[in-house]
């Protein structure tokens, strides 16, 4: 990117491991919000993890300290009911996910069901057993359409990582051989798409902040966003040294990058 960090006027904030871990914010996460009021530009909460809804989230913020609302979030569970809505109408979702994630989907039209489903859905399910994921790999096997929210293989926690959406793309392949005929989160630049009608902001002018080298990282070098890599989450210098690419930005925590706006 050749565009300059002044020039961006909507942040893409990934949340686990770049805004907070577990219950605690990450240094510089306050100040990073008022930074951007201060200066008249915006944020949205973008993240992968499926397993909360909006509401949830703008709930848990808000007890960590944060003044947000429910449309300053999006997460991968409402993009993907968007595609869904958009390339197939109201459907028949059998979903291998959270109360939440289906709530969502009856948000969108969508109805959630254990027979004769159109799709399968695959979220990050944290209250998964056996019985959904056999139930969805038979249904797999007639070639049913195959869509899961986002390819994380693990999700942050303060104990370390824990098995995501990634991880279960993993266990269905070996099983059924099939493979997700789309993933709808982060890297795929369908997300931006759909964050520039909602927001009405010129791709142009929007950056991706993250602390994941091939979800938000690669999310920004697709969508051709200016990119920010925070090292308070997953990726460590040894991992960038690795990489075929370097994001425009790498700073400790997402307070360094809050100074750097501030002219500090």
């Amino acid at each position: 990117m050749t565009l300059c960090l002044e020039e961006i006027e909507l942040f893409l904030l990934d949340m686990d491991g770049t805004f907070y871990l577990g219950d605690q914010l990450l240094p510089g996460a306050l100040d990073f919000v008022q930074t951007i009021r201060d200066q008249a530009k915006k944020f949205i909460f973008l993240t992968n993890n499926s397993s909360k809804s909006q509401s949830e989230y703008a709930t848990k913020l808000r007890r960590l300290g944060v003044d947000v609302q429910e449309d300053d979030i999006f997460t991968s569970g409402e993009a993907t009911a968007i595609f869904i809505r958009e390339r197939y109408g109201p459907s028949k979702v059998y979903l291998i996910g959270t109360q939440s994630l289906a709530e969502t989907f009856r948000q969108y039209g969508h109805e959630i069901v254990v027979e004769n489903p159109q799709i399968v859905v695959l979220g990050y399910d944290t209250q998964i057993n056996y019985e959904k994921l056999a139930r969805g790999c038979l249904f797999l096997r007639k070639g049913l359409d195959y869509i899961a929210t986002h390819p994380d293989i693990n999700c942050p926690s303060l104990d370390g990582p824990v098995p995501d959406a990634g991880s279960f793309i993993a266990l269905i392949e070996r099983s059924t051989g099939r493979k997700p005929d789309f993933v709808v989160g982060k890297p795929n630049s369908l997300m931006l798409q759909m964050i520039a009608k909602k927001t009405g902001t010129n791709p142009e002018k929007i950056a991706m902040v993250g602390d994941r080298l091939y979800t938000d990282m690669e999310f920004a070098r697709r969508s051709k966003i200016f990119s920010v890599l925070v090292l308070s989450g997953e990726t460590t210098l040894k991992d960038l040294e690795s990489a075929d690419w370097e994001p425009d930005l790498v700073l400790e925590n997402i307070g360094e990058l809050a100074k750097m706006l501030k002219g500090g």
